[in-house]
C-alpha cells in the first residue's frame, strides 16, 4: 500500500505537488492522471525517495522509502524508460540491480523472459529502441518480485501487442494482491486498465474514485431524441428547466438528465419518438472536464477550436 498525507513539494517559488492525502490500495491498478506539470512525476520520485518532501509524507507499507531494507523486494518502479547506462547489455543492467539487492542471475534470466527480451539480452541497452527499454524498464521493476510496482507511461513506444502484454501484467499484478500505481496520457488505455483513478492538477488532488464514477460524473454523458415533434419535445423540457439543444429539424441532445425522464416526458405529451439513445461519456470526455482549469501548457487552443 502507498500512502500520501499531506505530501507537499516546493521548487523555490512554485508549488509542485499541494497538500496530496490518498490511499494508494493492493488488489487494484490505479491509474494516475494530469496534465503536462501536473505534478504526477514529482509525487512518484517522493514515493520513490528521489525528492524530499517540503512537507508532509510518502510511505511505502507504512515506512518512507529510505527506511526499506530491500527496496526492489518492496517496490519495483519504472520512471525513465531510457535511465539503463547505454553502455551495459541488459542482462549486465539487472544483474548489476539484483547484486545490489542480494538477487542471483537465475531471477535475471526469469524476468528477461517475462518481458521478451533474452534473445537480445546481450545488446546494449543504448542500442535499444523505445518499446524495448521499456521492456527492460519493467523487467527492472518486477526483479525484485514487489510489493508495489509504479509505472510512469509504461505502454510509450511499444506496438499493438506491446500495450496488450503491459495491460495484461498490469492486471495480472492486482489480481495478485500487489499494489499497481501507473501513469499515463492515454485515456483509452487507461479506462481499459485501471480499477481507481486519482487525477490531479496543478499539484491538487481533483479526483479519486472508480474508473466508473469518473466517467459516470460528467456532464458529458447525452440523451439523443429523434421525433417528428421535436420542437414540442424540447419547448416541454426547457419549461421543466432541462438542458436542451436542437440537433436537426426532428432532433434533440438533452444533458443532465437520464433517458428514462425524456422518454416519460415525451409519453406524457403523447410526443412519438423515432429514437431515444444514451451516449455515454468516455472516460476521455470526463478527464478533460475535470482538468480543462489545470491546463498549464494549452498552447494551441484557440487555433484547434
Amino acid at each position: 500500500m502507498i500512502t500520501l498525507r499531506g505530501l507537499t513539494k516546493r521548487f523555490g517559488a512554485r508549488t509542485a505537488v499541494d497538500g496530496l492525502t490518498l490511499d494508494i490500495e493492493p488488489g487494484l491498478v490505479t491509474g494516475f492522471l494530469g496534465p503536462n506539470g501536473a505534478g504526477k512525476s514529482t509525487t512518484m520520485r517522493m514515493i520513490l525517495g528521489l525528492d524530499r518532501p517540503t512537507a508532509g509524507a510518502a510511505l511505502v507499507g507504512g515506512r518512507p522509502f529510505a527506511e526499506l531494507r530491500r527496496p526492489l523486494a518492496e517496490v519495483g518502479a519504472l520512471l525513465d524508460a531510457k535511465a539503463a547506462h547505454p553502455g551495459r547489455s541488459a542482462r549486465a543492467h539487472l544483474l548489476a540491480m539484483a547484486r545490489s539487492n542480494g538477487l542471483g542471475r537465475r531471477r535475471v534470466d526469469e524476468v528477461l523472459a517475462a518481458v521478451g527480451l533474452t534473445e537480445v539480452a546481450g545488446r546494449r541497452a543504448g542500442s535499444f529502441s523505445l518499446g524495448m527499454s521499456q521492456r527492460l524498464g519493467i523487467a527492472g521493476a518486477l526483479l525484485g518480485d514487489p510489493h508495489v510496482v509504479l509505472l510512469d507511461e509504461p505502454v510509450n513506444g511499444l506496438d499493438p501487442d506491446g500495450v496488450l502484454w503491459v495491460r495484461r501484467l498490469m492486471r495480472s499484478l492486482a489480481a495478485e494482491g500487489r499494489t499497481v500505481f501507473v501513469s499515463s496520457h492515454l485515456m483509452s488505455e487507461m479506462e481499459r486498465t485501471a480499477d481507481r483513478l486519482v487525477v490531479i492538477g496543478r499539484g491538487r488532488l481533483i479526483a479519486d474514485a472508480p474508473v466508473a464514477d469518473v466517467i459516470a460524473g460528467s456532464s458529458r454523458t447525452s440523451v439523443r431524441v429523434r421525433s417528428p415533434r421535436a420542437g414540442d419535445l424540447a419547448a416541454l423540457l426547457a419549461a421543466e428547466g432541462v438542458a436542451v439543444a436542437r440537433a436537426g429539424a426532428e432532433e434533440l441532445t438533452v444533458t443532465g438528465v437520464p433517458a428514462e425522464r425524456v422518454g416519460l416526458a415525451a409519453h406524457r405529451a403523447g410526443v412519438p419518438l423515432y429514437e431515444l439513445s444514451v451516449r455515454e461519456a468516455s472516460l476521455e470526455d470526463a478527464y478533460m472536464e475535470l482538468t480543462g482549469a489545470s491546463v498549464e501548457y494549452g498552447a494551441g487552443r484557440e487555433a484547434a477550436r
